[in-house]
């Protein structure tokens, strides 16, 4: 292989066959490289499979999921690193570059199993209708949804990185960092040594805070889950009544410090407008409760109508996009490129074969359609619908992936919901769990496809990755959703609460009430201020739109913005204070900041979220059996 050859996107070709050709003679790294192992896939299957409980805390606690594949590469290059230092036999045989991006395929496929609905279709299940599914419900559910995705990317690989050379950001981001690593090691061994003294740091304060608190005699000494900003009565008033204090918690400072510092900005003005100024209002006026569940039962609906309103005009906007992928549809469904013999075909014996779209899409897909109906009640014309649905949306969630590295995953399942809102208008059931399969779906093939543009441009063998992302789905549904079962469904009262406020739960929950109950069923004020809260969406996607480039880093991020309406003050205030460090690091140090900030912060994402579940795994466990008594 030559990993700085040109990519084929720069060279002019007569047809597919002839850059296919040119690809197999220059990137590819040929058929007898080191790629799908038993090491790789196991490792990507574990690193992938923890990494999915740390995305379930972070995204019932924020609504946002975590990057896995860089974090999960620089993971298992540091521990093969170790495991060659220390075993003979691992000298011989060094964990290979084309091992590493299979590892983080399945890893990637693993960790973001909470998409497919652990932390948005089944917890807005249980807050409209109070319905709770037994474990084994929704690991087959999550199971399908996360398949028909892996196999809905298959064609659209040939389509969207062979022929239309798209640029997948986050793909190539992975391919040059696999380079680097495996180039000079030097830096990689820096950033995971950073990152597993975060994971450490993030652990301690988890035990501080989540199992002091559960020993009675150490529970004095606990760190506080939250703390007031003053030691005075108006500081503890702010906390109780209106959740403006500190956290005791360092995810949401990490988070922040990844995330930069519009979005987080954006985040602390919306709270402070949401819990700082309307909240006392409509406590007040005796329209809402003190507290947060009082003061967000308010506040969502704009706060929701200003995300669902940007997300879906955003996905208007990129009607270009739209038009491609529709326009690509014909090649995908019958086109001679998925029927080409081997002869035809120059890249036959390493592309995924089209019988493997054609029966996994089937039988994925006929997977939804009869689970729907058994566990949630959907008729089976309308789980044909879902599924017919989100094989088109997902061809343009896709592209948009590949052109702007950003996945609509929110705005496909809001279309959905809107399309269910007709079909079935009285069933908020079926408006959720159809939606599920979409989003789920959706963001799967997305992901696939990223990690395979990593593959394209690092000589890789598609087949080989594509076996290796179904290894990642089955992982992260066999670890996910016992997390899942332990952390919410034990105790679901906490879902909504400052615990656990499932905030991507809340917009979903939202959504599917509207379209069912209507307007009417809103509390006082409410449907002003929706309009109000969609009309800002609208202006702030435009502005972001055509907005002179210098003007855009001003304006406000509606994601941020709708975010702070459905999450404790106290959270958005921490991620800004996290992103400040961060900036400042930035400017004043840029090479430090560039080689720890992320790497730190997702240490410290890890290690508590991880210790966290882990302590409410251990007590839930040890008072099942009787040996926990505090």
């Amino acid at each position: 292989m030559q990993p700085d050859s040109p990519s084929a996107q720069h060279l002019p070709f007569e047809n597919e066959q002839a850059a296919a050709r040119w690809w197999l003679a220059n990137v590819y790294a040929g058929d007898a490289a080191v790629q799908l192992t038993p090491r790789a896939v196991i490792t990507g299957m574990l690193i992938g499979g923890v990494m999915s409980i740390s995305n379930l805390y972070v995204g019932l606690k924020t609504g946002w999921g975590l990057g896995v594949t860089i974090t999960a590469c620089i993971i298992a290059f540091a521990i093969f690193k170790f495991l060659e230092a220390v075993v003979p036999a691992y000298r011989d045989r060094p964990f290979s570059m084309l091992e590493n991006y299979t590892m983080s395929s399945a890893a990637s496929a693993a960790g973001s199993m909470s998409s497919a609905g652990l932390v948005s279709a089944l917890p807005a299940l249980y807050m409209t209708t109070g319905a709770l599914m037994p474990w084994w419900e929704i690991m087959l559910w999550l199971g399908a949804i996360s398949s028909l995705g892996v196999c809905l990317a298959i064609p659209l690989k040939r389509q969207l990185i062979n022929v239309d050379q798209l640029p997948f950001p986050s793909g190539i981001a992975t391919a040059e960092t696999l380079k680097s690593m495996h180039s000079a090691g030097g830096e990689a061994v820096v950033k995971a040594r950073s990152l597993f003294i975060g994971g450490i740091v993030g652990a301690i304060v988890a035990l501080w805070r989540d199992l002091f608190a559960q020993v009675h005699a150490l529970a004095a000494f606990a760190l506080p889950a939250e703390l007031p900003f003053l030691p005075t009565k108006f500081g503890h008033d702010l906390l109780a009544k209106y959740t403006v204090g500190l956290e005791g918690s360092l995810i949401m400072v990490a988070a922040g410090a990844i995330m930069g510092m519009r979005v987080a900005l954006s985040m602390l003005i919306g709270s402070l407008i949401c819990f700082g100024i309307i909240g006392p209002i409509l406590v007040a006026q005796g329209i809402a409760q003190p507290g947060y569940r009082g003061i967000v039962s308010w506040v969502l609906w704009p706060s929701s109508a200003m995300m669902v309103a940007s997300g879906l005009l955003s996905f208007g906007l990129k009607w270009r996009t739209v038009f491609r992928a529709f326009s690509g549809l014909p090649s995908l469904l019958g086109g001679r490129r998925l029927l080409r013999t081997a002869d035809e075909d120059a890249l036959a014996h390493i592309e995924v074969p089209a019988s493997w779209f054609v029966i996994g899409t089937f039988g994925s897909g006929l997977a939804c359609v009869v689970l729907g109906h058994l566990f949630f009640g959907i008729s089976w014309w309308m789980g044909v619908i879902a599924v017919l649905v989100t094989f088109l949306l997902s061809i343009v969630a896709a592209r948009a992936a590949g052109e702007t590295d950003i996945t609509p995953v929110g705005a496909m399942g809001k279309i959905t919901q809107l399309i269910y809102g007709v079909l079935a208008p009285s069933n908020i059931t079926t408006n959720l769990m159809t939606a599920s399969i979409t989003s789920g779906a959706a963001s799967h093939a997305a992901d696939l496809l990223t990690d395979l543009k990593s593959g394209y441009l690092l000589g890789g063998n598609p087949r080989m990755q594509t076996i290796s992302q179904f290894c990642g789905v089955i992982a992260g549904t066999i670890i996910s959703v016992p997390a899942y079962w332990f952390v919410v469904q034990r105790h679901p009262e906490k879902l909504g609460s400052e615990a656990l406020p499932a905030p991507a739960a809340k917009v979903w929950a939202s959504v599917a009430e509207l379209l069912v109950k209507g307007i009417d069923a809103l509390p006082p004020g409410a449907k002003e201020a929706i309009v109000v809260g969609a009309i800002l969406g609208i202006v702030l996607t435009l502005l972001e739109e055509f907005a002179p480039q210098k003007w855009r880093r001003w304006i406000p991020s509606t994601t941020g913005l709708g975010i702070a309406g459905v999450i404790p003050a106290f959270n958005s205030i921490a991620m800004f204070v996290g992103a400040l460090v961060a900036w400042l690091l930035a400017r004043s140090a840029p090479k430090t900041g560039e080689t720890y900030t992320v790497t730190v912060s997702s240490g410290l994402i890890a290690g508590e979220s991880l210790m966290g579940v882990g302590i409410i795994l251990w007590i839930e466990i040890a008072t099942l059996c009787g040996l926990w008594a505090g």
